[in-house]
């Protein structure tokens, strides 16, 4: 049996000071959550270009990946593809039906850490 090859590596944004914020957060989640997380980001990994329900644009370069959670749950990761790379930029556990500006502010913030 073949082995599929990934179409786009994911990475962690890494901050100044060495920490890795989705890769963070992602651990504080429980097992289901983050398996459930997980398994939408390696989809992205193999699949890339992949549309909605899994994943969205949100403008200026920044996608979000959408996982829904057991209990009702939303979650979102930010990511833009840069240098051949998903580049995994924010996530966070939505708690409306919009996405808050907030969260894609940072998204596009650490983004513009990591170009530099």
């Amino acid at each position: 049996m073949a082995q599929r090859k990934k179409t786009i590596q994911a990475v962690f944004y890494k901050a100044r000071s060495g920490r890795q914020p989705v890769r963070e957060w992602l651990l504080d989640l429980s097992d289901e959550d983050r398996r459930t997380i997980g398994k939408d980001i390696q989809r992205l990994e193999f699949e890339w270009p992949v549309g909605m329900p899994i994943c969205r644009s949100l403008g200026d370069d920044l996608w979000e990946i959408r996982s829904t959670l057991p209990h009702g749950r939303i979650a979102r990761v930010i990511f833009a593809i840069d240098g051949g790379e998903l580049f995994l930029l924010h996530g966070f556990i939505k708690k409306s039906q919009k996405t808050p500006l907030r969260e894609i502010e940072l998204g596009r913030k650490r983004l513009q850490e990591g170009q530099q």
